[in-house]
Order: C-alpha cells, then structure tokens, then sequence
C-alpha cells in the first residue's frame, strides 16, 4: 500500500519562502507510485490549509500557496482516530507527516509537539532537539557542556538591551572584539545576521537581529573554512562526505543561499582523511548532545591548524537546488529521492520504537 504521506510547508515564519522552495524540491523528486502526496499549507498568518493530493508533480512555487485551492483545516484533523469528530475517513488521515518547515513556529518543536500529542509519525527531530537546536544560545551551551570546541559567544534579550545598551556593546569588546557577527538566536537561513565592524556597525546590528527575535547572540569571528557534513539516522547516525562553502561575498548570507546561486560548493571538500575523522567525531557527538533523530547539518570552521569548530546544527536543513544537505548525500551515494525515502523510513522507525513505552503504572 502506499503511504499516505502529508508535507507541511510555508509556516508562521521569516523563512516562510524557503519553506515553499523547499517543499517544491521535494515535490518533483517523491515517487507517485510509492506516495500518496498531501500538500498541507500554513500561511503567513498562521492558517492551515489542506490541499487536494498531488497528482504528479508540481512546477511553480506559486501553486504550492494554497488558498481558494485547499480548505482550512483545523491540524487536529489529520489524525481521524484520535479525532473523530473532525469526521475525516480512514482514506483521508496522513500516515506520516514530513514537516518542511523552517524557523519558529515549524522547526523549533513546536509544530512537532503537535504530532507527537496526535502520535503521527514525523520526518526529523523531537520536540527537544528541534526546540534547542533553533535557539542557538541553548545549542551553543549544550555543546560546551559536551565539550565541543566553538566560538566564543555572548547572548541578549531585548531588555537587557534597552535597558543598558553601552553595557551591552563594551562587554562584547572586551570579551570578543571585532569583527563579531550579531544574529538573531531563534532563525535560520542567514536572516538578520550581520559583521559589526566597529560600535557604529554593531549598534545597526543590534537593531537589525532584534527586529527577527527577542533574543540575540553575537559570536567572535572564526578564521577558517567553512565545512559541513550531512549526519542522518536515529540512536546510530552516520555522516556524509565533508562539504565547503566558497561565499563570494564576506559571509554566506540569504543572497548567497537562496537567491544569488553562484556561492562556490566544493563537494568533497579537500582536507585530509584526519580532519575529516575529527569533523565526523564532532557532527555525531553534536547530533547525540541534542538527542537528535532523522537529520542535521553540521556546519564548521576548521582552522589553517586543523582543528573543527562548530558553529551550530540545522535540525532541518534546506532541500532546494542550492541546499548543501542532499547535495552531500548524493555525493556520497544516496540520490535525493533515495534519501527522502531513508527520511520517511527512520520517521516511521523512531515511531514505533515509542510505542514500546509504558504510560500506565
């Protein structure tokens, strides 16, 4: 039979647009004769809308934006046995769901409490790795108690800020200098980072990162190459061939991820069978430090010295042309529409491994 398979894209996010290429990627590489394709669309504001299933595959992002096309949902109604009233039949409940949702509100646990209290089975990360994995001072301070090795790194909230805003630029000089890079703590994709330079750059900063979050992290700025690595599974993750990003420009912003395309892939990435042990040593002790599942990508500095410091983990990262995660993959080995089935399979495995849990005393 096939599996009746729901991808959740767009979402209550600044990375509402990365979503809807994400999920068009997907789309044209699923297999019809394996999936039945759901398309469940979040809008902007927040509203669920379930579309009819995909009969082939789609070609404009645009159509992926469902409005008059669909019919607002309440996200109870995908599981019929949980809830009946939503009368929804057997045929219309989603088997797995494959969330491709990026930022807060989708990629930050949220959106992933949600099936687990339906007990659908999901694509990717937990509640906890999702939720610490998004904020990047909580994932930042997990990996010090893990031992990882990564920048040195100062956090805000927006109060402490207005309250005393010369306190908060003169202890990031005296702990970090320039350059440092100021970014908002729960977002992806690059949105809201900038390079302070001095205190008139660093102030426009500050304003910049608080207009995405409440919180910010500013981090000193690492001489190296910046290289990444695919870690996909469950308790027994393993990792892709060792990628790096050539930006054209001072750093890998949105332009360059999303929009620009020229930012040079080096897959593999040219360093020795040592730095790529320890850079795989380090993406699995990361994975297993936020009790991760399903994916992430691992993203590095490593250091003319060799040495790998980590930067952060993407607990769901992009899979539109220029995303690095399935071009690792295919790089070493697994094609994408393979590696999109491995993700459903592990999703399904990890659902029912908590099935064995005991609820009753």
């Amino acid at each position: 039979m096939k599996v009746k398979l729901g991808l959740l894209y767009g979402g209550k996010s600044a990375e509402h647009k990365v979503s809807l290429q994400t999920a068009l990627a997907v789309i044209k590489a699923l297999d019809h004769d394996k999936y039945d394709i759901h398309p469940i669309y979040i809008s902007e504001q927040g509203e669920w809308v379930r579309g009819n299933q995909l009969s082939g595959p789609v070609d404009d992002v645009k159509k992926l934006v469902l409005k008059e096309d669909g019919k607002a949902i309440s996200p109870v109604s995908l599981n019929a046995d949980l809830f009946p009233a939503q009368q929804l039949t057997k045929n219309e409940a989603i088997d797995v769901v494959f969330p491709l949702l990026h930022g807060p509100n989708g990629e930050d646990g949220t959106v992933q409490g949600l099936l687990e209290l339906m007990n659908i089975p999901y694509v990717g990360n937990g509640v906890l790795a999702s939720s610490a994995g998004m904020d990047k001072v909580i994932m930042k301070n997990i990996f010090a108690q893990a031992g990882l090795a990564q920048a040195k790194y100062v956090s805000f909230i927006r109060s402490e800020w207005q309250d005393a805003p010369d306190a908060a630029y003169e202890q990031i000089e005296e702990a970090l200098g320039y350059p440092c890079f100021v970014k908002p703590a729960n977002l992806g994709s690059s949105v809201g980072i900038s390079k302070a330079t001095d205190r008139a750059s660093l102030e426009k900063a500050f304003e910049e990162a608080f207009t995405f979050d409440r919180k910010v992290i500013i981090e000193e700025a690492i001489i190296g190459r910046e290289v990444e690595l695919g870690v996909l599974g469950n308790d027994h993750p393993t990792c892709s061939v060792a990628g790096e990003i050539v930006p054209k420009k001072d750093f890998y912003d949105y332009k360059a991820k999303y929009e620009d395309g020229d930012t040079a892939l080096i897959i593999p990435a040219d360093i020795t069978e040592e730095e790529y042990q320890n850079l795989q040593v380090a993406a699995i002790k990361a994975f297993k430090a936020l009790d991760c599942s399903g994916l992430v990508r691992a993203d590095f500095f490593l250091t003319k010295e060799g040495k790998a410091i980590i930067n952060e983990v993407n607990t769901m990262p992009g899979f539109t042309p220029f995303s690095m995660f399935p071009l690792l993959w295919q790089h070493t080995g697994v094609t994408y529409p393979e590696l999109i089935e491995k993700l459903v399979e592990l999703a399904i495995e990890r659902h029912t491994e908590k099935q064995k849990i005991k609820y009753t005393i």
